[in-house]
């Protein structure tokens, strides 16, 4: 059968930011793939994987102009070889998504979009977001999600430098320690407190660390949601 034959659209993927993550979906795409159409099929992807230590430096730098320049290049060498849909593999690198889709001719599927959709299926309004310090600290996550009417609550300033500390300093570096899970659930404890009713693992390890079934309100993995939401619209209208 050839590739134009297959009931799938041909995603791309910016991934790398980091590749432990970036594993994760391929793994969740191809799975999905397997569930929906059966038999011997998977995902049609490509990936286009940066080196995360030069973009992790820029990213403390706050060159986030350089950043978009480095993603929009990404995107468009997708594009230009075939992807007829992109996802980016991580949260804190949708900063510049409206920059990213200004500059291609294809979807964009934007993962605080999907996230949202999955938590009003949860009937969840005031989520705790966990993430990087720069998806936490900066308006692009919230003000996303705000739109979806979605309330986000932030940790203190400690722990959003501890959760920062923990994905920069372990996850993206591929260690997954209980320690640091239990510090995800002590966060999302002292903040029911405030309203939270759910949680959002809002870096794309975070769901790696720390299953949703770790707490005890419902809770979105992030990659797990994009990835669910990219098979939808590789499958639409091809079923």
């Amino acid at each position: 059968m050839a590739a134009s034959d297959s009931p799938l659209r041909l995603l791309g993927l910016i991934g790398g930011t980091s590749w432990e993550s970036t594993t994760h979906y391929y793994q969740l795409l191809n799975r999905l793939a397997r569930e929906r159409l059966g038999g011997k099929h998977s995902a049609r992807l490509l990936l286009w994987s940066v080196d995360f230590a030069p973009i992790a430096a820029l990213q403390e730098e706050g060159r986030w102009d350089a950043l978009t320049d480095i993603m929009i290049d990404a995107a468009t060498r997708l594009e230009n070889a075939g992807a007829e849909g992109l996802l980016i593999c991580a949260n804190t690198m949708h900063s510049m998504a409206d920059d990213i889709a200004a500059a291609i001719g294809v979807p964009l599927i934007h993962i605080a979009d999907v996230t949202a959709t999955a938590l009003k299926l949860r009937d969840v309004r005031r989520p705790v977001l966990l993430a990087t310090r720069f998806t936490m600290e900066q308006p692009f996550y919230r003000e996303r999600l705000m739109r979806h009417g979605i309330e986000p609550i932030m940790p203190g300033e400690a722990d959003r430098r501890e959760l920062h500390r923990i994905i920069f300093e372990e996850l993206v570096q591929g260690q997954f320690l209980p320690a640091s899970r239990d510090k995800l659930a002590d966060v999302v404890n002292r903040l029911r407190g405030d309203g939270a009713d759910g949680v959002i693992l809002g870096c794309t390890e975070f769901g790696m660390l720390a299953p949703p079934g770790t707490f005890d309100l419902p809770a979105v993995d992030t990659a797990e949601a994009h990835a669910e939401a990219a098979m939808e619209f590789a499958l639409g209208g091809r079923r």
